[in-house]
């Protein structure tokens, strides 16, 4: 799905991840899980690239189904991976996300994404070699990511704004659509870390001037960040 001029969503609303695609090379942000890699090669044989053009992966969290084919690419064709420094440890695997309140489900959209992750899955590899990044930190790849943190979901949680596209990539930072239940209202995402912080958090996405945003997880949001949190607060 093409969200703005070289600005692709890959995977589906149940786990996606974004192709950016310029004359100089393709960034991606997140790496969804192990199986997304074939999406990703179908995808650029369609646009005329190949793996070889990939820069760097962006991820917005340490979370295994975003890091999903990170590892491979990294140690297969040499792409940089960058991560918060404050998810630098979950990212590779020292450290374990802490346990969080059990969740709310509902059986249908529960197993949906179960099938999802079964049809996408594999063996998660962690990453063995991180690049970190913090706050504000305007990365040297295609696109030019800026790096916003967003802690609340994990302690590095970022997203990932692209100006010159007018998209922000969000993660974790909240939902469009619960995974485990379907509700399909904007809200902050399951498996949270800290509630308060993600919540916090917001008020940094609010400010960021662009047109789509990008949750890891749910249909994107056709409009500014500002009305996506003022709808997440409703």
């Amino acid at each position: 799905m093409q969200l703005a001029p070289g600005v692709h969503r890959l995977g589906d609303d149940r786990v996606a991840f974004l192709l950016v695609v310029v004359d100089d090379g393709i960034t991606l942000v997140d790496a969804g899980l192990p199986g997304h890699r074939r999406d990703l090669r179908r995808a650029l044989r369609e646009l005329g690239r190949s793996e070889a053009d990939v820069r760097g992966i962006v991820l917005t969290h340490g979370d295994s189904d975003h890091i999903g084919f990170a590892e491979a690419l990294r140690t297969e064709r040499g792409v940089p991976v960058y991560v918060h420094t404050a998810d630098a440890r979950r990212t590779r695997g020292d450290d374990a996300p802490p346990p969080t309140a059990r969740p709310a489900w509902r059986l249908p959209a529960a197993l949906a994404f179960v099938a999802t992750a079964i049809a996408k899955g594999g063996r998660t590899r962690r990453v063995g070699e991180v690049r970190e990044v913090v706050d504000g930190d305007v990365l040297p790849l295609p696109g030019s990511p800026v790096v916003v943190g967003m802690p609340g979901h994990s302690p590095g949680s970022i997203a990932v704004h692209l100006p010159a596209h007018r998209v922000v990539a969000v993660g974790d930072a909240l939902t469009t659509r619960h995974v485990l239940t379907g509700h399909a209202h904007p809200q902050l995402a399951p498996f949270t870390d800290d509630l308060a912080a993600a919540e916090a958090s917001l008020d940094r996405l609010a400010a960021i001037d662009a047109d789509v945003v990008v949750p890891g997880h749910g249909p994107a949001w056709l409009g500014t960040p500002r009305d996506l949190v003022a709808a997440v607060r409703a």
